[in-house]
């Protein structure tokens, strides 16, 4: 049985929180009316799946199809922005104030109990075999072709494993742990807000994804951080195919593939954050302000 969304919203963060919640508590984090959160606590007794005001075993299950399955990181390239750094270190291993810039993602995953892990690596790949000995249950996929093509390739190695999947860029630094949530009601990418940009932006209109863009107003910053519904994913692993196989395929992002080359076919959710729950390091000069130690190189 599905659910709606206000009923999903609720159940996720009474599931999160371990415990009852107030309707002014529940209003406040939902972004709902008292109202709207005082009828769908009614739907939600009704269910079983809501008792006294804390979530059921009954409330447990209807969510299990919304659980997030799995974590796919694409860390293939050869981070040419941070040269003289990646020389000789993928820059998804490159440690940032004495931790890995991956660990932030893979502490995060799996504190939500992710263990379904798969890193798509190229460039100097033997280095990540590291990972196993904090992170042994992660598995791999080599991208040949990485010097070659753009990230589309590396999702063609991994384009079956898209659905209930959380898929990330491998250089984000998450500072915010919370933007790995267990549940998620819809296909969704991270977005900052600004009023102005000269950098990937992601269009949108009443909350979904309508294109990409280099440079834009009063858009949001394009994150390499999404997550895919099951039926999305499969869709995706044909679409990722067809692309690649275009002319000039090999050149682009994967992820323009369900935002630009087959929007019509997706509805994808724009799920906001800020400046402080995530960053990316673009350049060696950004990863020096962030680790003064780098600049003694």
């Amino acid at each position: 049985m599905g659910m709606t969304r206000n009923q999903f919203d609720i159940l996720s963060y009474l599931a999160e929180k371990g415990a009852s919640a107030t309707q002014r508590e529940l209003a406040s984090h939902t972004g709902k009316s008292v109202g709207t959160v005082n009828r769908t606590m009614g739907e939600l007794t009704q269910l079983g799946w809501v008792q006294g005001g804390i979530l059921t075993q009954a409330g447990v299950d209807a969510l299990e199809p919304y659980r997030v399955k799995r974590l796919l990181i694409i860390a293939a390239g050869f981070g040419s922005r941070l040269v003289p750094i990646t020389l000789n270190t993928p820059k998804p291993l490159v440690r940032v104030n004495g931790v890995r810039i991956i660990d932030t993602i893979l502490d995060a995953a799996t504190a939500i109990g992710i263990t379904d892990i798969t890193i798509v690596r190229g460039y100097l790949s033997e280095q990540f075999d590291q990972l196993l000995y904090k992170y042994p249950t992660i598995r791999f996929l080599e991208n040949p072709v990485y010097n070659e093509t753009n990230n589309i390739s590396s999702a063609m190695c991994a384009r079956y494993l898209y659905g209930g999947s959380y898929v990330c860029d491998a250089d984000l630094i998450i500072r915010n742990p919370r933007l790995f949530q267990k549940y998620q009601y819809a296909s969704n990418y991270l977005g900052i807000p600004v009023a102005r940009t000269d950098d990937w932006c992601l269009k949108s209109k009443n909350g979904y994804i309508t294109g990409t863009a280099v440079g834009g107003t009063d858009c949001h910053l394009w994150i390499g951080f999404s997550y895919w519904t099951p039926e999305d994913g499969a869709r995706l692993a044909e679409h990722i195919r067809l692309a690649y196989e275009m002319p000039g395929g090999k050149e682009r992002y994967w992820d323009q593939v369900p935002m630009d080359y087959f929007a019509s076919e997706y509805k994808v959710e724009i799920r906001e954050c800020s400046r402080e729950d995530v960053v990316e390091i673009d350049s060696y000069r950004e990863l020096k302000a962030l680790d003064p130690s780098y600049a003694e190189i």
